[in-house]
């Protein structure tokens, strides 16, 4: 295995995955290509050089169908020698599409490598992939064997396993909100940022989701998504698999779950020969990277899993991690994660994280990643750790380690 290194990541602002958010009239191919454009320019970087781009994307259908990666480079006017392809794990997909890029670097078969993800959920909304189908994907008998059923409800689950409060998930909400606020006033995301151009030809520069409006009073008054659904039908269907819950509580809102937004982000993978001839310097190293299945009905407990599978390629502990980046789809997560590997809160998302900032679900691995290494060498510590829960009972992760100098 060769030394694989991030050369430099690019991310667009997050905007508001609605008609009227800031970044709605810009394509989904526009997000990814203004990536594409600002990293080769701010690393004179020439783009015939770079061997392959993988985007990942969740919802492959409408204006994010056709292979979002090969239209985004075509986008960017890169040249046609460059190709392209995308991939769906889905909320994992950003982080997976970077992983896929580091076999491919690692394993010498190519030498320079761009991988990140876009999700226009403003133009393409969430679920549109999966049209009139049910939680089985058109298989009742899939849907019966593993009682599927939808994220919050797995969320919701793992809250009351686990003894997580409404006031728990609340508390955690109001302090992402609290972190991208300083962040962002701060300029920690500035490094990073591309500017894009939105609404009425206004360039855009910052995050537009996050709303240090939202105090604990504020949230502890919204109502839970799914708490008439779940009592209505679903529990019935995922405590088939948990016998034992008598009940679900269910504590998750619109408010501690992640912000629906557009966004994308790219990162430069490349290995010493592409550091040599770029003249790149690497700003971290990729240490290991690990993808897991979990029980399916849950879900969303994957990350756990996927860490320390991680960790063990790494020869790592989890106490040897200086940041970790776990994306914040539901509050509970986050909560369980941080129990189950016993990490200090003050190493959790540091930065505040996707109930803040909002997912772009197939964007999200790649722009944490790059959160994480922007806070290493701002903090110069050593070694950070990136991961996500997924749909379907998965979880992915990677570990990097902040290049000194």
């Amino acid at each position: 295995m060769e030394n694989v290194y991030v050369l430099d990541h690019v991310r667009t602002p997050r905007g508001k995955g609605k008609k009227r958010g800031v970044l709605a009239n810009v394509h989904p191919q526009n997000l990814a290509a203004a990536c594409l454009t600002a990293l080769a320019d701010r690393n004179k970087l020439d783009p015939r050089k770079v061997e392959d781009v993988i985007l990942g994307c969740v919802s492959q259908v409408n204006e994010q169908s056709a292979c979002v990666a090969r239209y985004s480079v075509m986008a960017a006017d890169w040249p046609d020698t460059v190709p392209g392809y995308t991939v769906n794990r889905f909320c994992g997909s950003g982080l997976q599409a970077v992983n896929n890029g580091v076999g491919m670097v690692g394993s010498g078969q190519m030498d320079l490598v761009v991988a990140g993800g876009v999700e226009s959920m403003s133009r393409v909304k969430m679920g549109a992939d999966m049209g009139d189908l049910d939680m089985s994907i058109g298989n009742p008998v899939i849907a019966e064997h593993y009682n599927l059923v939808p994220q919050g409800i797995s969320a919701d689950l793992i809250a009351t396993r686990e003894g997580f409060s409404r006031e728990d998930v609340d508390r955690f909400a109001v302090a992402s909100q609290q972190k991208a606020d300083q962040a962002i006033k701060n300029g920690y995301f500035k490094k990073s940022i591309v500017p894009v151009k939105g609404q009425n030809d206004e360039m855009i520069e910052l995050d537009e989701h996050p709303r240090i409006e939202s105090d604990f009073d504020f949230l502890s008054n919204l109502g839970p998504v799914f708490k008439t659904i779940g009592e209505k039908q679903l529990d019935a269907i995922a405590l088939k698999t948990y016998k034992e819950t008598p009940k679900i509580e269910h504590v998750h809102t619109l408010g501690n779950s992640s912000g629906v937004v557009d966004g994308a982000a790219v990162v430069l993978l490349g290995n010493d020969r592409a550091v040599k001839e770029t003249g790149i310097k690497p700003r971290a190293r990729i240490v290991a990277t690990a993808a897991v299945g979990t029980e399916p009905t849950i879900m969303l407990t994957g990350p756990v899993e996927a860490s320390k599978k991680a960790l063990e390629k790494a020869g790592l502990k989890a106490d040897d991690i200086d940041l970790w980046e776990i994306n914040e789809a539901f509050a509970a997560v986050v909560l369980y994660v941080q129990k189950e590997l016993k990490i200090p809160s003050e190493k959790i998302n540091v930065n505040g994280g996707a109930i803040a900032l909002g997912h772009p679900l197939g964007g999200t691995g790649a722009i944490l990643l790059g959160t994480a290494i922007d806070e290493l060498e701002r903090r110069k510590k050593r070694y950070a750790l990136i991961t996500l829960c997924i749909g379907g009972g998965m979880g992915v992760a990677t570990i990097i380690e902040r290049v000194e100098g």
